[in-house]
């Protein structure tokens, strides 16, 4: 809004500085400064209304809590992730451009999981059902959103001339394309364009793991906002890269022309997660819960696909792998020793992989910096991969 503002005046009257908002590093500066000030203020209150209308977390306890125990959490208010959406909208729709096609996708799809995420936070607070939205609507919605995601980049004359290819890392000039079996059909005379439907599928699967690995990683106070914040602040850099084409040439990186847009969405993404974490940091205020953690989860995994950078996720999202595999191992395991054994075990001593640790004796708040500072490396390797080439 006020970027457009300020482009009318500037070119209306021409008032000295204010072509300097044409620039994409400032208005991602001012997005950052708002985001984090609407955090900040904005968070006082939105707790304060929580915990008015008693909306805290329901912890585990007894047997069910298993190796670890936070029945010390119980009632600290949950759905906390509408501090970190309001700050990232409110800065978003001041300082990006509300007509470029990357940023409206960002915007629909962080507030599309968003909203997902608010629906399971209401059934499990308010109903007081512990079970939330079933599998099968969040899956609905998860597909839904990969379809928008996916047919939008595939088709929109703006994004289209790249299809359904990809950046491949470490590759001097590197391009991959998920259809192979368009070429193949073609060969055979059928003469069949089935792209778009393998980049579906592709940019589904993708963001269905990233949403749910920010999800699992939700578990220790700071822990998922820190993480999300350090990996947004990579993709400033990315989104930057992608969208500037001396840049892009000079690293050998695809130049997306508009994808530039994107570092104004990261930007206030990474400063709405570290506004965030002054409530959230040990001891908790408040709890993101799955409203925030769904929303933060389709904002990264959207932004790395739209630069073609999401074969890079595994590196940059590091920490949101590692616990995502450390709860697939785990339910194997247990799983395929229950069956041959008759008696499940376990390889963690609990699962996700931040219980772990915590079930050795370290206290959260280490586990949760050494997070921090293991997704920080892992951001730097991730920056070393565009000059490996």
């Amino acid at each position: 809004m006020l970027y457009a503002l300020f482009e009318w005046l500037e070119a209306a009257y021409q008032p000295p500085g204010f072509q300097a908002v044409q620039f994409i590093t400032v208005r991602a500066t001012l997005a950052a400064v708002t985001a984090l000030l609407v955090a900040l203020f904005a968070g006082k209150r939105i707790i304060r209304l929580l915990r008015r209308r008693q909306l805290g977390e329901t912890v585990r306890t007894g047997e069910d809590a298993g190796v670890v125990s936070h029945a010390h959490k119980a009632g600290t208010p949950t759905m906390g992730g509408t501090i970190i959406l309001l700050a990232l909208f409110s800065a978003v729709l001041l300082w990006g451009d509300l007509t470029n096609v990357y940023v409206l996708l960002a915007l629909f799809g962080t507030g599309w999981m968003g909203a997902l995420g608010f629906a399971d936070d209401y059934i499990k607070t308010i109903k007081k059902n512990k079970d939330g939205l079933s599998e099968k609507a969040k899956l609905i919605a998860q597909v839904t959103f990969g379809a928008v995601l996916g047919t939008t980049l595939y088709f929109h004359p703006d994004t289209a001339e790249f299809g359904s290819m990809t950046s491949l890392p470490l590759v001097a000039n590197g391009v991959i394309d998920y259809d192979v079996l368009s070429p193949l059909l073609n060969s055979l005379g059928w003469g069949i364009d089935v792209g778009w439907a393998i980049y579906i599928v592709v940019v589904t699967f993708i963001l269905t793991g990233v949403s749910n690995a920010v999800n699992l990683t939700d578990g220790l106070d700071g822990l998922a906002a820190g993480t999300s914040a350090f990996v947004a602040a990579g993709l400033v850099v990315l989104c930057y890269i992608s969208g500037n084409a001396l840049l892009a040439d000079f690293l050998n990186e695809i130049f997306l022309p508009g994808s530039g847009e994107l570092t104004i969405f990261a930007a206030a993404v990474t400063a709405a997660c570290f506004g965030f974490l002054w409530y959230n940091s040990h001891p908790a205020q408040v709890f993101m819960g799955d409203t925030g953690s769904l929303a933060l989860g389709a904002a990264i995994g959207a932004m790395a696909i739209m630069i073609r950078k999401e074969l890079l996720l595994p590196i940059l999202c590091g920490i949101f792998f590692l616990e995502t595999l450390s709860v697939i191992l785990q339910t194997s395991y247990f799983k395929w020793t229950k069956k041959r054994t008759g008696e499940g075990k376990r390889i963690f001593r609990m699962a996700p992989l931040h219980h772990h640790y915590e079930a050795m004796g370290i206290h959260e708040s280490k586990i949760v910096i050494r997070f921090w500072i293991v997704t920080a490396i892992l951001v730097i390797v991730t920056f070393l991969t565009l000059r490996l080439q």
